[in-house]
């Protein structure tokens, strides 16, 4: 999968599959993007955690991921999506979206427009179009989504402990760089540190500072594989207190040095 770390100025279409085990951090680490996402799982299933709720996801499913969400998701080698980069929030809805499409005319129809999308963005196509198709599959969502309102669905959104997390995810998408500890991040949402830490684990089923440390070392590896930027600047940009101590977590987290990451993945160095 190859998400774009800057916000696109256009709409941008990527496919979302199994990398390999050296690469399960370009989807299962947690990170957020200044613009909307959308996720279409056309085969396989597997968990996605959004805003810090972790939840089973299969085919025909379709998660909408507005501005700033963090989220993480699993993908095995079974599994095919693809991911839409969003970059006007306009006419998307405010909140994350998981829609599982039931009936087959609903599956076809999301597929449809994917497919529309994807024509209109190669070098034959119109960009405009294709932002006409993005907002018919925005309307489409925003449909769906209300529909679901008046079904069954996951009580866990709306528990004190979900609502918690959630807020908690907004923090660390926003202040990730700054060297904040977990304790910092509770004292700001007003619960204990232990308190935030227990709902963490009940909801997304890790813990506080795994989702503050993935969000981290998401941006890492996506300032070292797609830039230039030397290690010792990353390692301040990304809050550390030293090139050494960034160097020393990046390799217990990979086993592989900054430098070895960047040798074996980067497209910067590889120009």
């Amino acid at each position: 999968m190859n998400i774009m770390h800057q916000v696109p100025p256009t709409l941008a279409l990527a496919p979302l599959s199994h990398g390999g085990a050296a690469m399960r951090w370009r989807n299962e680490a947690m990170r957020s993007h200044a613009s909307g996402r959308l996720i279409l799982i056309t085969k396989g299933q597997g968990r996605i955690t959004v805003a810090g709720l972790t939840n089973g996801y299969g085919p025909n499913n379709l998660i909408y991921l507005p501005p700033q969400t963090m989220y993480g998701i699993e993908v095995g080698p079974t599994v095919y999506g693809q991911i839409l980069a969003l970059p006007d929030p306009a006419d998307w809805p405010s909140t994350p979206v998981h829609l599982r499409l039931l009936d087959v005319w609903l599956q076809k129809e999301a597929v449809q427009f994917i497919e529309q999308i994807e024509k209109e963005l190669q070098p034959i196509g119109d960009t405009k179009a294709a932002q006409h198709w993005a907002a018919l599959l925005a309307i489409f969502v925003g449909r769906q989504a209300r529909a679901q309102i008046a079904t069954p669905n996951d009580d866990r959104r709306n528990s004190a402990a979900a609502k918690l997390v959630a807020r908690y995810t907004q923090l660390i998408a926003r202040d990730f760089r700054l060297d904040r500890s977990v304790a910092s991040f509770a004292d700001e949402l007003g619960v204990t540190p232990t308190h935030l830490a227990r709902c963490c684990q009940q909801v997304a089923d890790r813990s506080a500072l795994a989702l503050l440390n993935d969000r981290i070392h998401y941006e890492a590896c996506t300032l070292l594989r797609d830039t230039g930027t030397p290690v010792n600047e990353i390692a301040q940009m990304l809050g550390f207190a030293s090139a050494a101590y960034f160097t020393r977590s990046f390799h217990d987290k990979t086993g592989q040095t900054p430098t070895g990451f960047r040798r074996n993945h980067g497209k910067a160095m590889a120009k």
